[in-house]
């Protein structure tokens, strides 16, 4: 109602101007100011709207507003709304608002926003259109500004897959979800928003873990702590996670904010400092034993030896001594490869093709005990792999345990396949995967380390040795497995040659 009275008061002010105080009023006025008589045409427009439209007095006063306001030869969509607008206005002689862009003097986009009213008499005839027109160019600019930081800000916020941030509100539903939780979680923000929150943490877990939490935030502001949240498909992974409080404007608590940092890699190396560390311990208890075992041994099949060669002995006694002896010999061997796990010997290091080595390999599976199934060998070898360092024999013996341990988990028909690739500018990388039945959740974590087996004659080493090798050859081995799906074993082997030498061809990739 104010702004309606000030711009009736403006039309009788601009309608009834005689004194030269009144003009220059008008004309120096900051804001555009244009009247538009009851037969269309401009009659007032001062300073600061000529200098926006870019005409003088001459090209402007006593032209129809549609010659000077909107533009023939260059109808765009912003005129169109502009006279859409001011035929409204005209029409249904009522207060009308709009931003438009014009080109200033210089060809200059300007903003302007507009206040459109038309002048009606008693009668409720068009008097006459008073527009009153500020410039928020600056403004525009500003906030075109402010969302492009904006929108820079998501962009990065958003590529940031390690850190996950999420709100709550009291009721423990989910009210944002941004930065990174969608590719942590596998929740799209319109399938999670307004969820409660225990999607995230676990049902149950959620009101035991979660309540104790939430009240450590409310009385300090702010907790950190190590756990494990849960993914989409169930999938658990450890994450450090920091609550704090979520504040209104007065300080009033409303929610939570969660930020979360994935550790699942972190984890990873972790495990494996830990297992290296583990594997160097046994391997020197393991030489010990070796040792202390082989030189009774010794004695003992010696003299098993000179009692086998006493003719006098009878047959069954023979029998019994024979059987000793063998069994003698096979703990001989298991000292001999508990040796061989706690020390490798000198590594006689020479640039090898992986590929060929895994040739020359498969054809000693047809010497060993393997189970009477199918299996089919599928290679898939890169002919442009790159060369390594490596002991020839030692890499023979790790590709042999591996592929033995295929074979070996394949209690049906199967698939056996060998890959080869140059992974980056550093290293090489082969898989060999099987289809057996996989390994079980709880044994994963134990799979490299010495005497553990699920075989009921295995000794336990045969993986360890492996692990040993690669890793004394600067290298990485890794296993993914599922279980009744099968397994892969990945080893990652150093280049030859710092940026990766000639690639050695390999006459039959398979």
């Amino acid at each position: 109602m104010k702004t309606e009275a000030t711009l009736k008061q403006l039309g009788k002010f601009i309608k009834k101007t005689t004194t030269n105080l009144e003009k220059t009023v008008i004309e120096k006025a900051s804001a555009l100011l244009i009247y538009i008589d009851e037969s269309s045409k401009i009659s007032i427009c001062n300073e600061k709207a000529r200098e926006i439209i870019g005409k003088n007095k001459s090209k402007i006063i006593g032209k129809n507003w549609r010659e000077v306001l909107t533009y023939k030869n260059n109808f765009t969509t912003k005129e169109k709304m502009f006279r859409a607008v001011m035929e409204d206005s005209i029409t249904y002689k009522r207060q009308n608002f709009i931003d438009d862009l014009v080109k200033d003097a210089n060809n200059a986009d300007r903003f302007i926003s507009w206040n459109i009213n038309p002048r009606v008499s008693r009668e409720g005839e068009l008097e006459g259109m008073i527009l009153i027109g500020h410039d928020i160019t600056e403004l525009q600019e500003r906030q075109q500004s402010l969302k492009k930081i904006d929108d820079t800000l998501k962009n990065i916020l958003s590529s940031i897959n390690e850190y996950a941030l999420y709100v709550i509100n009291l009721d423990n539903n989910i009210t944002y979800f941004g930065m990174g939780s969608e590719s942590m979680f596998g929740w799209q923000k319109n399938e999670i928003i307004l969820k409660n929150v225990g999607l995230l943490h676990g049902e149950e877990d959620a009101k035991t873990t979660l309540a104790p939490i939430l009240e450590k935030v409310r009385n300090s502001g702010r907790y950190e702590v190590e756990m494990e949240l849960v993914k989409k498909d169930g999938q658990t992974f450890p994450v450090i996670m920091t609550v704090s409080q979520f504040l209104d404007p007065n300080g009033k608590l409303i929610g939570y904010t969660f930020i979360v940092k994935d550790i699942t890699e972190r984890r990873k190396l972790e495990y494996q400092v830990f297992q290296t560390e583990k594997l160097a311990a046994i391997g020197q208890l393991s030489a010990g034993m070796a040792h202390e075992i082989n030189n009774p041994l010794f004695v003992i099949s010696g003299r098993l030896e000179i009692s086998l060669e006493d003719a006098s002995l009878p047959e069954s006694i023979k029998e019994n001594l024979s059987i000793a002896s063998a069994q003698t010999e096979r703990i001989r061997k298991l000292a001999d490869r508990m040796l061989k796990f706690a020390r490798q010997g000198p590594l006689k290091s020479d640039t090898i093709n992986i590929n060929e080595v895994i040739e020359n390999v498969l054809p000693f599976l047809s010497y060993q005990k393997l189970p009477q199934v199918k299996v089919e060998i599928i290679k898939d070898l890169a002919a442009d792999l790159k060369p390594v360092r490596a002991d020839l024999n030692q890499m023979q013996e790790v590709f042999i345990n591996l592929l033995l341990n295929a074979y070996q988990s394949m209690t049906q028909e199967g698939k056996l396949t060998i890959s080869t690739r140059n992974l980056n500018d550093e290293s090489i990388e082969i898989r060999i995967s099987d289809t057996g039945k996989g390994i079980e959740p709880q044994n994963l974590k134990n799979i490299f380390m010495p005497f553990f087996s699920t075989k009921k004659e295995g000794t336990g080493l045969g993986l360890s040795i492996c692990h040993n090798i690669v890793k004394n050859h600067d290298g990485n081995i890794d296993i993914e497995t599922e279980i009744n799906k099968g397994t892969t074993f990945i080893i990652k082997l150093p280049f030859a040659e710092k940026g990766g030498g000639d690639a050695v061809q390999n006459s039959d990739s398979g």
